[in-house]
C-alpha cells in the first residue's frame, strides 16, 4: 500500500489545526491571552456570545469576562475538519466550558462554595493557511445550552491541588522545568 503525498499533507494539515484548537483552550484556561492571540490570523473576526468582532476586542472581552475567575476548563469533543482548498478548512469541534468563581454579586452562594458556570456548545471555524501557519480567520461560537448553580463546597481550599489561572499553574511550572518556551 502507497500513501500520495498529498494524503501525508491532509494529516499533518489536521493536526495542525487540532493543535491551534488545543492552544486556544489552553490560552483561555490559564488566562494566557497571548497564547489565544496566537491561535488567530491579525484580522480574524470572532462573533463569540455578546462579543462580534475582532481579536483585539476579544481579548479585552475575555480578560474581563475572566475577570474574578478561579478556575476554568475547556473540554474539547467531536472535532470535523474538511478542507474548502489547500489551504483552506471549515471546522466544527464540540466543547464543553465550565470555570468557577466565588464572586457572586447576588449572594447565593454560601462559605465554601462557588458559583458554578457551564456551556456546551460548538466552534465553527474557518481555518487559514497563511505563510505555512494554520490559523483561525474567522469564528462563531455556538451555544447549546448554558446554566449557572452553586457548586457546593467548590470554593478553593489548602488542601487541594488547584490549577492557576497564571504562571503558577503545574503546567508552567513542568514546561519551565523541561525548558519549554512560550
Amino acid at each position: 500500500m502507497t500513501t500520495s503525498p498529498n494524503a501525508l499533507q491532509r494529516l499533518v494539515d489536521r493536526q495542525e489545526i487540532q493543535d491551534a484548537l488545543a492552544r486556544y483552550a489552553r490560552g483561555v484556561d490559564r488566562g494566557d491571552w497571548e497564547l489565544v492571540r496566537s491561535v488567530y490570523h491579525p484580522d480574524a473576526h470572532d462573533q463569540h456570545g455578546s462579543f462580534n468582532g475582532g481579536v483585539d476586542g476579544l481579548i479585552s472581552w475575555l480578560t474581563d469576562r475572566f475577570e474574578g475567575v478561579d478556575n476554568s476548563v475547556h473540554f474539547l469533543g467531536n472535532c470535523l475538519i474538511e478542507p474548502t482548498g489547500p489551504d483552506s478548512a471549515i471546522v466544527e469541534t464540540y466543547f464543553v466550558s465550565a470555570r468557577l468563581t466565588t464572586k457572586d454579586p447576588h449572594r447565593t452562594i454560601g462559605d465554601g462554595d462557588a458559583l458554578s458556570r457551564q456551556a456546551w456548545g460548538r466552534y465553527v471555524d474557518h481555518f487559514t493557511r497563511r505563510d505555512t501557519i494554520w490559523r483561525i480567520a474567522r469564528r462563531t461560537v455556538v451555544v447549546d445550552g448554558r446554566f449557572q448553580s452553586p457548586a457546593l463546597g467548590g470554593a478553593r481550599t489548602a488542601e487541594d491541588s488547584w490549577g492557576a489561572r497564571n504562571r503558577t499553574d503545574p503546567l508552567h511550572v513542568a514546561r519551565s522545568a523541561a525548558r519549554l518556551t512560550s
